[in-house]
């Protein structure tokens, strides 16, 4: 047999993190002990002064608390209270076990302390109690167990107070398998409960495994369910959770970059700034920089988002026969044309270069890459609401700050231009888009530009050739005989050249058989405004749409 012990003196204990329950009550570590029992030795019995836990980690045995005898396993955990006399003896395989004291201190209302054998109950559970998943358990008390010395009385008191620390995470452990649990849980609990020790936990050292394990759920079963509740698989969402802490201490700290790692769950620095570049567009470092200076940038098709949080892009987005998107109110900065495919010289260097999907789809990228960083915003276009938090989040200064009221604000506008419209609701509205190589029908309440403001925003009523034709898609061109059968009563239309010859179009038959037409309810919009999904761009819709309802009625 080979015993270690060690015990942690009381007179540091005014030091020592401790953890109070709804009853008020402190857990101290008193002492710990290592057993090697050989096989079929006894252990005399004893009777401790303290609580003892016993965690087996190979072999197994018997051992009686009192009258009661339990059968040890390994990876099991058996506790004691004060005054229990408690014997062991190991089996033909041995016994090897670790042992922890501690103490359950009560205090009252007046926060006076009684004494431990007044309290011996105070622990809710003796006998065999529910330590999983073993692997976190077993973590923590090697933890405890670990020889690191110090020469110093400073660190020796530094480690002490580490092994409390440690001993309260092992205590909340065992307390939440144990007093605070609850009747069986269904998968997707168990599953709901891990992600949310996620959020807390982040920085530990998690695999898909030990998170199946500690929901008592198989692995494959385990990731599925996430996917369900989380949309990302574990690791993506665990990575997502690091990324965003890392951000916040980014912009309220000064820390190194490798502490920041480090702190969020990292490995290693080199790891993080990849990761972080993957998922912000810019490297730790530019985006501190950006979060807390004022930087230029340049959004191609994006300046309704900056404009809307405040900011004045560095240049501006022209096309030849379209020009600029003068509802923004930007006239005053620099253009730069996109009609070209070539490469574009910039006339000013920008810190930042913003684009979304659909520029990514028609422009090449890497036109701009000698430039400045350029990051592509994930979210499609319908998504306005990601698309402007990831915008203020990259442009930092505090603009992630305004999202809510920003929101806020439109939703309400939303709301009362739905009331000021219910009068018109069983007539039907679609929008054209007019290009000089034909003409689209523009979708549902879910796609588009447009389709989400009129159909869902509004709630207006969308002809059934719009849910025939757009299904699953933005838009649809129309031939002579299907811009025939838009049975529409009003009608918005923009065109792409504003120089282009509408007589043709106005005196077709298939236009003029549209009810809107022969009604004279067809009202021509700004291109930039209706063909853009920022914010701004939304407001310019609802106000065209009720300026035009009004002159209606």
């Amino acid at each position: 047999m080979i015993l270690i012990k060690e015990v942690v003196g009381a007179t540091m204990r005014k030091n020592f993190l401790n953890v109070s329950t709804s009853n008020n009550k402190q857990y101290y570590l008193t002492g710990l002990s290592y057993f090697e029992l050989n096989p079929h030795v006894q252990w005399k019995a004893e009777c401790s002064e303290d609580f003892c836990m016993i965690i087996v980690v190979e072999g197994g045995g018997r051992m009686y608390m009192d009258e009661s005898g339990y059968q040890l396993e390994r990876s099991k955990c058996y506790i004691s209270k004060p005054g229990m006399t408690v014997s062991r003896e190991a089996s033909k395989d041995g016994l090897v076990c670790y042992e922890i004291t501690f103490e359950v201190i009560h205090l009252d209302h007046n926060d006076i302390q009684h004494s431990k054998t007044e309290y011996q109950t105070l622990f809710p559970y003796v006998g065999e109690v529910d330590c999983s998943p073993f692997s976190q358990c077993l973590k923590w008390v090697e933890a405890l167990f670990s020889d690191n010395e110090s020469e110093t009385s400073l660190c020796a008191e530094l480690f002490l107070l580490n092994q409390q620390i440690l001993f309260q995470q092992l205590i909340y452990h065992i307390l939440k398998q144990n007093v605070l649990d609850t009747p069986m849980k269904s998968s997707r609990q168990a599953v709901e409960s891990t992600i949310k020790q996620l959020s807390l936990h982040y920085n530990e050292d998690w695999s898909v495994s030990k998170l199946a394990e500690h929901a008592n759920v198989g692995r494959w079963q385990y990731s599925r369910l996430f996917k369900q509740i989380t949309g990302q698989v574990p690791l993506q969402y665990l990575s997502s959770i690091r990324i965003d802490q890392a951000k916040h201490l980014l912009q309220v700290t000064n820390d190194r970059l490798f502490d920041i790692a480090i702190n969020v769950g990292f490995d290693n620095e080199f790891y993080f700034n990849r990761r972080f570049k993957q998922s912000v567009g810019l490297s730790p470092g530019q985006y501190r920089r950006h979060y807390r200076e004022e930087i230029q940038v340049f959004a191609p098709f994006l300046e309704d988002f900056l404009v809307t949080l405040g900011v004045t892009p560095i240049l501006q987005s022209s096309y030849m026969k379209r020009g600029t998107q003068t509802y923004l109110g930007i006239d005053h900065i620099p253009s730069v044309d996109l009609s070209e495919k070539s490469p574009v010289p910039l006339p000013v260097k920008p810190d930042l270069i913003l684009v979304d999907y659909g520029f990514s789809v028609q422009q090449d990228n890497h036109r701009f890459n000698e430039w400045a960083p350029l990051y592509q915003i994930p979210t499609q276009g319908e998504d306005w609401q990601e698309s402007l938090r990831i915008i203020a989040d990259l442009i930092g200064r505090g603009k992630s700050a305004l999202i809510t009221a920003i929101i806020s604000d439109y939703e309400r506008k939303a709301e009362s231009a739905r009331k000021k419209l219910r009068t018109i609701r069983n007539q039907t509205t679609a929008f054209i888009r007019v290009r000089d190589n034909g003409i689209f029908l523009y979708g549902g309440p879910d796609m588009g530009c447009t389709g989400p403001i009129l159909y869902r925003d509004l709630e207006l009523t969308p002809p059934s050739i719009v849910l025939e034709l757009t299904r699953n898609t933005r838009h649809a061109e129309l031939t002579d005989e299907m811009l025939a059968k838009v049975d529409a009563d009003n009608l918005f239309v923009t065109f792409d050249n504003p120089y282009y010859d509408k007589s043709k179009l106005y005196a077709s038959s298939a236009w003029r058989s549209i009810p809107a037409v022969s009604n004279k309810r067809v009202s021509e919009v700004d291109f930039f405004s209706w063909m853009n999904y920022g914010i701004l761009s939304h407001n310019k819709k609802i106000d065209d749409v009720l300026r035009t309802f009004e002159q209606y009625c």
